[in-house]
């Protein structure tokens, strides 16, 4: 069981990484939009810039996704105490 201190450095630690996936995600936008925007290929009478720009983004977006939710993060409860379970209905 994590300590509240260990739960706020996970936390951040998340948070950070998080902030370098969106980095990555706006660098890859960059280069396979902008970056590929002086190419005259076409792929099905589309730009290449363009299919580069949205699909090569969406793809890098969910592996950005699966890498962050397999390496950083951690599923913890954030309340000091431990929790009664949720499964077998408690009487309110």
């Amino acid at each position: 069981m994590l300590t509240y201190k260990q739960k706020h450095e996970q936390a951040n630690r998340e948070a950070i990484a998080t902030v370098v996936g969106l980095v990555v995600t706006i660098v890859v936008w960059i280069v396979c939009g902008f970056g590929l925007a002086g190419l005259d290929v076409q792929v099905f009478h589309t730009p290449i810039w363009v299919v580069g720009g949205t699909v090569g983004t969406w793809v890098c977006a969910i592996i950005v996704s699966a890498v962050l939710a397999r390496r950083f993060f951690v599923g913890f409860e954030l309340d000091d105490e431990p929790s009664a379970s949720l499964e077998g209905g408690a009487d309110e």
